[in-house]
């Protein structure tokens, strides 16, 4: 079984992106985040005519979240997280595909740090957590797939002096994704490379993506029951030189599923 993870970074203005990976890579499941789409724009029917059944929660101009599954209709079994009744970005979608529990989602970014974009980001990854330590232990192999935008350590960045005061490398940022690991969950592609420079988000700007400048901030997380399946991980980083692409490419991961 493969599952993936892309931050598409608008899926209508990225469609034909999207379609022509779906079609080379042929993931059984895709996470995909930072739609820009409120729902009633998601180009379903066009990934339904690739061969893919498809959840998503959108919103306009920003964020949203989608999973989509390979022949098949992916079963919802969430969206959004609990303990803030008021929050209503669309940053957290789940499903049951195959018997694996899928959460897609697409943490906060959390600049211009310090302020309320990075207290939300704090105050969101707290329910997360929360969130995440039920699904650790529940018995189901489950993996969280998306956007996370934390970079772990400095091996997963070109170079941490010039972003040590963005929000991505913040030691509250780091130490909330450290307690995630520390419930039991597996880092898919360190577990693959654990000495390798890989990374997932190369910025527009100031000539990154030719220099492979880059961050990793996209994860897949499997937990107890699903890590002793874990066969392969990498990046399409292909995907990220074409034409009108993407500032992320896709990670994904392979199974050897027992059921």
């Amino acid at each position: 079984m493969k599952i993936a993870t892309f931050n598409v970074n608008g899926i209508n203005s990225r469609l034909p992106r999207l379609l022509e990976w779906l079609e080379e890579s042929r993931p059984d499941v895709a996470c995909l985040q930072e739609l820009k789409s409120p729902d009633a724009n998601f180009p379903a029917a066009a990934i339904r005519q690739a061969g893919y059944g498809v959840l998503f929660h959108g919103q306009r101009s920003w964020n949203g979240v989608a999973i989509l599954a390979r022949g098949r209709e992916p079963i919802e079994t969430g969206r959004g997280l609990d303990g803030n009744s008021e929050d209503s970005q669309s940053r957290y979608l789940e499903a049951v595909v195959n018997g694996v529990v899928v959460g897609c989602l697409y943490l906060p970014n959390g600049n211009p740090q310090p302020g309320p974009k990075f207290d939300y980001k704090l105050e969101w990854f707290e329910r997360l957590n929360a969130h995440a330590q039920r699904l650790c232990g529940c018995g189901l192999p489950v993996v969280l797939a998306g956007d996370f935008n934390v970079v772990p350590t400095d091996a997963d960045i070109y170079n941490p002096a010039s972003w040590r005061n963005d929000a991505l490398l913040q030691p509250e940022s780091r130490a909330a994704f450290a307690r995630l690991l520390a419930q039991g969950w597996t880092d898919a592609i360190r577990t693959r490379h654990p000495g390798e420079a890989i990374y997932t988000y190369w910025d527009y700007w100031r000539n990154h993506w030719p220099r492979n400048a880059g961050l990793r901030i996209d994860h897949l997380l499997l937990n107890g029951e699903l890590a002793p399946l874990l066969v392969e991980a990498n990046v399409d980083r292909e995907v990220r030189g074409r034409p009108g692409a993407s500032d992320h490419a896709p990670v994904w991961i392979e199974l050897e599923l027992p059921f």
